[in-house]
């Protein structure tokens, strides 16, 4: 079979070095690239590297010399990356990426974050550029082939740094301030659209005054959700709020303001809010005026027998249950009654 000139001259024009750009062929790497992230708060703690294998070599003095400036992994730079500010190595950094290096020891090792993350390896290495350096002691564990890196016992402020490779092990905690990374992204999301509604404000000033912290910026917040929609909601937080402060009376007097408002489910939840802060006489007043105000609801009713019978008051529980058990047309509903109901006979 004849070629076209036109294939010929394609094939002699892909073949000739510089007159055409031939894409390179996709085959596995021998050190596969690998990343791990790990939320803490809202500060999002991610780890990009590659995975050598220790493919029989001794790893440690060896291929990995000890004292010297080593990339950490394999091929580009292995990099740290924070989205707020964080602690390291007991001196607090800006968020962004950091290029992770190491100078291992046999007893003890050097922990480098480079503000120059674009690097290959550690060839380029320069200690001026360090962003914080720190010591940290291996530990030996299971033998792992290919390095590894994990971001372990992550809490609502720390995540733990591991490094695994061979049998050796080295950690470092990375740090967070979570309640000022959250009042930060509050002040910055109530820049958006967020802002034009009363529940963001509101919101905002509820997680201040549950964290405890900035009440007087919460004090501005749940003012302006309340000038834009005054309900049950952004009362009972400014009523939390003067509590907060030491007002109590204020606070007492605004939550009763505020249950008159309040929707049935509204009022429900906040009776069983209430039970949970073990408040066990404020959650009855709440639940008492829910079957007050909705005489016909069951579930007012069943609430205000949870409520009775956490009290012990036992005789009353029954009479509040029995009503609900009366009311409802749910079978499921009433089977879970009348085990209620059981468990208050003497």
């Amino acid at each position: 079979m004849r070629l076209s000139r036109f294939v010929l001259c394609s094939l002699a024009v892909a073949a000739s070095p510089g007159l055409a750009q031939v894409p390179p062929l996709q085959l596995p790497a021998a050190s596969p690239k690998a990343t791990v992230t790990q939320t803490v708060g809202l500060t999002d703690v991610t780890v990009r590297y590659s995975r050598p294998a220790v493919a029989g070599r001794k790893v440690w003095g060896a291929l990995v010399p000890f004292g010297e400036v080593w990339r950490t992994g394999a091929d580009e730079n292995t990099t740290l990356s924070f989205t707020t500010p964080v602690t390291v190595g007991g001196k607090e950094l800006p968020a962004g990426t950091y290029g992770l290096h190491t100078i291992p020891g046999e007893k003890e090792w050097t922990v480098i974050l480079s503000t120059q993350a674009a690097a290959w390896g550690s060839y380029s290495y320069d200690a001026k550029e360090d962003a914080v350096r720190f010591t940290a002691v291996p530990r030996e564990g299971p033998l792992e082939e290919r390095l590894l890196f994990t971001l372990a016992d992550p809490t609502d402020h720390s995540v733990a740094v591991t490094l695994a490779w061979e049998k050796l092990r080295l950690s470092f905690p990375v740090e967070v301030d979570t309640k000022a990374a959250v009042l930060a992204s509050l002040k910055e999301q109530l820049r958006g659209l967020p802002r034009f509604g009363w529940q963001g404000w509101n919101g905002a000033a509820a997680w201040c005054v549950k964290n405890d912290i900035a009440l007087d910026q919460a004090g501005e917040w749940v003012d302006r959700s309340i000038r834009m929609n005054r309900n049950f909601t952004n009362l009972t937080t400014k009523a939390a709020l003067l509590e907060k402060k030491g007002d109590a009376k204020a606070a007492a007097e605004l939550r009763e303001k505020a249950v008159a408002l309040a929707t049935e489910v509204e009022l429900n939840q906040y009776g069983y809010q209430l039970l949970g802060q073990k408040k066990v006489d404020e959650a009855i007043r709440a639940f008492e005026r829910n079957t007050k105000d909705h005489p016909g609801s069951w579930n007012a009713w069943d609430s205000l027998a949870e409520g009775q019978a956490t009290a012990g008051d036992r005789k009353k529980a029954a009479a509040s249950y029995e009503k609900a058990l009366a009311m409802t047309e749910d079978e499921e509903q009433k089977k879970r009654i009348r085990a209620e109901l059981a468990k208050l006979k003497p």
